[in-house]
């Protein structure tokens, strides 16, 4: 049965979908009114954040099933390639939105209905908003790659809004029509980096890149004060897929130490990294004091 922070997890992806089609309806309502590319380049942006959302809910399912035979190590990983769809879906929408851009720009048209069109727009973004707030806070204490990008995804689009709104406002104002055009081009730019940035940090999951400096630092501390009996700890390898952090290391011990008396160090260091790191697997290979290498932690 899953934990309580992996079933928070999944209703808040959930209610991302829901979320996301609230918004995505008044965006495309904002459009409908006004008739302006630029918030049809954030309503498209919506639609993106809905499958992205059922992308997102489908992935930290998955990565909450318990390990088997097929995947010995767990599903944690299918977070990261949700987030990679995410950032590939992000970029074909900025592709899009630069072709309506340079239409709109060849036929300039002034949007009709400012004050309704840019509330209801307004609206949506504070929605977006407060959501992008909690699912980047989520999913970093969460540790979900997916609940995060989603989240600093809907974050980019709170300011890509704004600034359309801005620039309509300034439209409005000047009756310069084919600024409408080139806002769509802006936020059509804002969105491809936000598409490469997600894509960048989700390879660096599949890459199995090392846990953060201090997160090691704290695992090295948690071994050198529990490793009592032990002479040394070298060869630490870390490594993070989704919530699940991997630790593996080799502990030397006196040749002279019993199996059961290494098991129990072994045992204690466990529990105390469990206790620090949650969730973490941990592997530890024993050795006998001739393997030691002088390097690494060496237990006084």
């Amino acid at each position: 049965m899953a934990d309580i922070s992996t079933r928070r997890t999944i209703a808040i992806s959930a209610t991302s979908l829901v979320v996301a089609l609230i918004v995505l309806g008044l965006k495309g309502l904002a459009w409908q009114i006004t008739g302006s590319i630029a918030l049809y380049s954030d309503a498209l942006e919506s639609i993106v954040n809905v499958v992205t959302a059922l992308i997102a809910l489908a992935a930290v399912v998955l990565a909450a099933k318990p390990a088997d035979a097929a995947l010995p190590y767990g599903y944690h990983k299918a977070e990261y390639f949700s987030a990679v769809i995410l950032g590939v879906m992000i970029i074909i929408a900025a592709l899009l939105i630069f072709r309506e851009a340079w239409l709109g720009y060849l036929e300039p048209a002034l949007p009709q209905a400012p004050v309704e069109g840019l509330t209801v727009s307004m609206v949506a973004t504070a929605i977006n908003a407060v959501w992008a707030y909690v699912l980047i806070r989520h999913g970093r204490q969460a540790m979900s790659p997916a609940l995060e990008a989603d989240g600093k995804h809907l974050f980019t689009d709170v300011l890509s809004t704004l600034g359309v709104v801005a620039g309509l406002v300034l439209v409005y104002l000047t009756g310069w029509a084919v600024f409408d055009a080139v806002l769509a081009g802006l936020v059509a730019l804002n969105i491809l980096w936000s598409g490469w940035t997600v894509i960048r940090d989700s390879v660096g999951g599949l890459m199995d890149v090392a846990v953060p400096t201090d997160t090691q630092q704290v695992i090295r501390e948690v071994i050198s004060s529990n490793a009592e009996g032990a002479i040394e700890a070298h060869d630490i390898r870390t490594r993070q897929a989704g919530r699940m952090t991997f630790i593996d290391f080799h502990l030397v011990v006196p040749g002279t130490m019993s199996v059961s008396d290494a098991h129990t160090i072994c045992d204690g260091i466990e529990a105390k990294l469990r206790e620090a790191v949650e969730p973490a697997q941990i592997t530890i290979h024993v050795e006998p004091e001739e393997k030691a290498k002088h390097s690494g932690i060496v237990v006084v």
